[in-house]
């Protein structure tokens, strides 16, 4: 990806002590990052502002409940949306992908496979790392 080639993220996750690190490794590709703790901002934050990517924790959600995809895709029909967790079982990021969304990055791995799964998923590529 070019520096700072695309200009708008949207980051959704409740745990700010990840928040930041994310962040600034977000904004070396990103001019605007956009971060927000629950669905409600998330969806409202897609809508008004249009970003070309939303990374999503799967923990957002009580449940992890991904009622939210389809929605977020209505409000955002050309928006790439990553989701990141924890859970590295297969079923989890069988579920995931199942529901719509274009890449699965575990948490441990966001320092080396965020950025690569975002441009896959612009390149029109799914992706699940690993």
């Amino acid at each position: 990806m070019g520096e700072k080639a695309v200009s708008c993220v949207l980051f959704a996750d409740r745990h700010h002590c990840l928040t930041e690190g994310v962040r600034d490794l977000l904004a070396t590709v990103f001019s605007t990052v956009v971060m927000v703790a629950d669905e409600a901002s998330l969806l409202e934050g897609a809508a008004r502002l249009q970003p070309q990517v939303a990374v999503v924790d799967l923990s957002l959600c009580h449940g992890w409940s991904l009622g939210w995809v389809p929605r977020l895709h209505a409000r955002c029909p050309h928006m790439r949306v990553i989701v990141v967790s924890v859970h590295d079982e297969r079923s989890v990021r069988r579920t995931v992908m199942e529901a719509g969304v274009d890449g699965f990055v575990l948490k441990r791995d966001i320092a080396t496979g965020l950025l690569p799964a975002i441009e896959s998923a612009l390149a029109g590529q799914e992706v699940a790392r690993p």
